[in-house]
């Protein structure tokens, strides 16, 4: 297994491309945490409220493909907002597992599931869910594991980064589990574009906040006022781009290492990949899913995907392994 690195071993390699990026992962400490939850209610950030209106409108049904006593593990799960709505329409679930790189955000929102609902075990795991995470054993049956990736994260991943992300859910969820995912859809551009670049700034902010993190706890000088954020569409590849474009020519230090910026140069620093529902359902079956429901607003702007895992495929329940060899027992 390749050793996992370290923000400034990552924030290192993302600075020595010929095209600088980080991974926006790190986006995430606890001020970039709660900056996200102030975008999800802004009037140009669409996802949030479209996914909470699709939840609300097919809630039914929902808990019907997951079926009872399910051990619910949510990767991402910031607030647990959206898994709220979730569990009050799920039948007895077991135990839920919220996974969070945030211990701040982590405690609070798990805190807050187990006293809205007492009898159900919350187990919560501050992890890096890209990385393999050991799932407890409930006290409670259950009847299968359902991983839970609500929101449109899954477009923050390269295609072929989705595909080996997926195949790797549904080993977490093993065979007779189950994904639901929330996946965004294509639509206009200046939608999109406005979505990541808000006439407020928290966007900005939300992006500026990791120079301000990398100054903070790497020791780094970047001149935050020689930075701006910028978001682009880009048809060709189907994607929106979060950029730092450095306004005027700069020399920055990390830990001994010198990065120098021109004016107009820019870090790469998130990529928002939007799929057509055909698109990503054949993506799922690349990785070993089977599409099962999928549910979307009438405007077709998010899509919510259940899919569940063969039984044919010999993935250990809850593993995180390869499927088992039929010859090797």
């Amino acid at each position: 297994m390749t050793e996992k690195k370290s923000f400034l071993e990552e924030v290192i390699d993302g600075l020595s491309q010929e095209q600088k990026t980080l991974p926006c992962k790190y986006l995430y400490d606890a001020r970039g945490s709660l900056l996200f939850e102030e975008i999800c209610e802004l009037d140009e950030y669409y996802p949030t409220r479209t996914e909470l209106a699709i939840m609300h409108r097919y809630s039914e049904e929902v808990s019907s493909q997951v079926g009872e006593e399910a051990l619910l593990i949510e990767y991402g799960s910031g607030s647990s907002r959206k898994t709220r709505l979730l569990l009050d329409s799920l039948r007895e679930p077991s135990c839920y597992v919220p996974i969070d790189i945030s211990p701040e955000i982590l405690a609070d929102s798990a805190a807050a599931i187990a006293k809205i609902y007492p009898d159900l075990e919350v187990h919560p795991l501050c992890a890096d869910y890209l990385s393999p995470v050991a799932i407890p054993i409930p006290e409670k049956q259950f009847r299968r594991r359902v991983v839970y990736f609500p929101g449109s994260t899954i477009g923050n991943f390269e295609p072929v980064e989705a595909l080996e992300f997926l195949a790797r859910m549904a080993r977490q969820a093993g065979s007779g589990g189950g994904v639901l995912i929330g996946v965004d859809l294509r639509k206009d551009s200046q939608v999109l574009e406005r979505a990541y670049d808000d006439a407020r700034g928290v966007t900005a902010q939300f992006d500026l906040n990791l120079l301000v993190r990398m100054n903070r706890e790497l020791g780094a000088d970047f001149p935050l006022d020689d930075f701006r954020h910028t978001a682009r569409w880009e048809p060709d590849l189907g994607r929106v781009e979060m950029r730092l474009v450095c306004k005027a020519a700069c020399r920055v230090d990390i830990a001994g290492h010198a990065f120098d910026f021109s004016a107009g140069e820019y870090i790469h620093t998130e990529s928002a990949y939007k799929y057509d529902v055909g698109e990503f359902a054949s993506l799922a079956t690349k990785a070993g899913l089977s599409p099962q429901t999928v549910w979307t607003d009438d405007s077709k702007k998010f899509s919510i995907h259940y899919l569940t895992v063969p039984d044919s495929l010999g993935f250990q329940s809850g593993s995180d392994r390869e499927p088992i060899d039929p010859d090797l027992g």
